[in-house]
């Protein structure tokens, strides 16, 4: 783990005027071009780079372009490439948090490294609630979000949920709370500097991810565990009281532990808008920490009730009927790991079409072939992760269909067997559609959320 200078590039922002800055990786979940207006707006010179191409980033770069507000005079592009001079010849280059350090030629010789976050947490003075782990993040912080503000609370979403907090850093202050979800590659990052230190911290269920990156689970929780590095008695950490881990974080934290889990707080919540066990779980745990916050407990129970959920987290998006048959699809392809399909599985109870598959980051599908009997029909689509999946359904001697090189011809064949499946097992009934694929989504599609909307697109087209 590579480890930060605690002292900040910039003191004040009046410190970037003039500045030769660049930003390494403009991408297309928002981060990167956040910071291209945050350095324009203080008068840095900015120089993008990315290894993508000028067409593959026409997305970001359009947005940038019909932005009137900056002076595109002082940005410079250099696309599908990287130049040593750029990184060499920078006051500061700003790290996408997908790039590694280690052995990386071109941060080597940067004088500075920053983040959007390393940024937002030195310039901001507001209270800070940060939540990482590997399943429910982007729910548990929308969760908390979504009660704060219907208990008046003016908050902040941003993080790895693709909304930088450089975006509303000039509209924060002491009084506004600010809700982080942090990824682990975020959290490395912030290795050393010293700047996060949240009133709360919440870690959700630790499962086997990313390990083509790390490897190890060692040193994956290793970055889950720089959440509370920071923080003293007069913090809180939630920790999950069903998990090991959870143990272990409660064990090593310096701040307040809260626990929630089985037995811990699980009938705080009751009725919910959004089905499933575990997203009461991420909505009891975004109940837990506004009380710790300070929001009155009829309030939170009153929003909790009423949380819509988020897109591709078990989203409810079409209906479809055929002979007094209604099919009801679910977009849930921020399930990037096996774990969550096999969650997603369990949020039903009626019958369900299961659309799974993708690439594989070295995760264990064991857990998703125990539960996937729950399914009547299966649909893969194809990937690294497919091929391990189907070694394990043909070991249980599940049936399932192809895998399919696309989601048009995936959807189909779909389309057939739900009109055949109608007629002869499915009158006057209700069955899910659900896509949940677990596993990533490099090679098919751009990331989870262009899956998703390819998904609901192409289902919305074609039923």
């Amino acid at each position: 783990m590579h480890s930060y200078s605690s002292k900040p590039t910039f003191e004040k922002l009046d410190d970037i005027k003039n500045k030769k800055i660049t930003i390494m990786g403009l991408g297309l979940n928002g981060g990167g071009e956040a910071c291209v207006r945050f350095f324009l707006k203080h008068g840095a010179f900015v120089t993008v780079t990315d290894l993508k191409t000028e067409t593959e980033l026409k997305t970001t770069i359009d947005n940038l372009e019909k932005d009137s507000s900056i002076d595109k005079n002082c940005l410079k592009y250099v696309l599908g490439k990287h130049e040593l001079c750029d990184f060499e010849n920078a006051d500061c280059v700003i790290k996408n948090p997908g790039v590694k350090f280690e052995g990386n030629k071109f941060l080597k010789v940067a004088k500075n490294i920053e983040t959007d976050l390393s940024l937002f947490l030195h310039f901001s003075k507001s209270p800070i609630i940060a939540v990482t782990g590997s399943k429910g993040k982007s729910s548990t912080v929308s969760a908390i979000h979504y009660i704060l503000q219907q208990g008046g609370f003016k908050s902040f979403l941003g993080g790895n949920i693709t909304v930088s907090p450089l975006n509303f850093l000039d509209k924060t202050d002491e009084n506004t709370p600010v809700v982080l979800e942090l990824s682990s590659w975020q959290l490395s990052d912030l290795c050393g500097r010293k700047l996060l230190k949240p009133k709360i911290a919440v870690i959700t269920l630790i499962v086997p991810d990313h390990q083509n990156w790390y490897h190890s689970m060692e040193k994956y929780v290793a970055d889950k565990k720089l959440i509370y590095a920071d923080q003293d008695k007069d913090c809180f950490t939630v920790c999950n009281a069903d998990d090991e881990w959870g143990k272990v974080f409660a064990q090593e934290t310096q701040a307040q532990v809260i626990w929630y889990g089985e037995g811990k707080n699980e009938n705080l919540i009751n009725a919910l808008s959004v089905p499933g066990k575990h997203m009461k779980t991420n909505v009891t745990i975004a109940a837990l920490v506004c009380k710790l916050f300070g929001m009155n407990e009829k309030l939170i129970l009153k929003a909790s009730k009423t949380f819509p959920g988020i897109e591709h987290r078990l989203e409810y998006f079409h209906s479809y009927k055929n002979k007094n048959c209604t099919f009801n699809f679910y977009n849930d392809s921020a399930s990037t790991v096996p774990e969550s399909t096999s969650a997603a599985l369990d949020a039903f109870e009626n019958d369900i079409f299961l659309v799974t598959g993708g690439t594989d980051k070295e995760c264990d599908f064991s857990s998703l072939a125990k539960n996937i009997h729950k399914a009547k029909k299966i649909f893969l689509l194809a990937g690294t992760g497919t091929d391990k999946l189907i070694t394990l359904l043909k070991e249980r001697k599940v049936n399932y269909s192809k895998p399919y090189d696309n989601v048009q011809s995936l959807l189909t064949e779909l389309k057939g067997t739900l009109i055949k499946e109608a007629q002869e097992k499915y009158a006057d009934t209700n069955v899910t559609i659900l896509f949940s694929p677990g596993a990533t989504s490099f090679g098919m599609f751009k990331n989870e959320f262009d899956r998703g909307n390819i998904w609901k697109h192409l289902v919305k087209q074609m039923f």
